[in-house]
């Protein structure tokens, strides 16, 4: 199990936040699972001009589907999500955890949240509805990455 924290867009619905995700990962050496469908083409090309060029120092992992990606991975899956009750200060990662963010416009369905290991949310004292999902992420990764160093 690797020691780092992954990442895990579902369904991501805006190329340049699933570039500053690859950014992100490619910084903190985190594995990024893309889970189709995407609400754009996905393609390297396209990731190399949203992410500028860390989109090839990136662990990218594409998965076609929810039940690929699934398959395919290792560890608790941790859901940042605005519905969640769990405080992300309080939350005790573990290496090898898969943060796992939504849609910029819908977060995840249902039935996604339902198999997630956790789901956890940021409190914001400035009273904020929700946070931009890269930054969201960004946030949890690097609460993950102060506890686990």
């Amino acid at each position: 199990m690797s020691h780092h924290v992954q990442l895990a867009a579902f369904q991501p619905d805006l190329a340049p936040n699933l570039g500053s995700l690859i950014r992100l990962g490619a910084c903190f050496a985190a594995p990024v699972h893309v889970i189709e469908p995407c609400g754009f083409p996905f393609s390297l090309k396209l990731l190399r001009t949203r992410a500028l060029d860390y989109a090839d120092k990136a662990d990218i992992k594409h998965h076609d589907s929810w039940e690929a990606f699934q398959a395919a991975r290792t560890g608790r899956l941790v859901l940042l999500s605005t519905k969640a009750t769990e405080d992300l200060w309080d939350f005790a990662f573990q290496p090898g955890d898969c943060l796992l963010v939504g849609q910029e416009s819908a977060g995840v369905p249902q039935e996604v949240a339902g198999v997630c290991d956790h789901a956890l949310r940021i409190s914001m004292p400035g009273g904020g509805r929700s946070l931009n999902v890269a930054i969201a992420a960004s946030i949890a990764l690097a609460e993950a990455t102060r506890q686990l160093r």
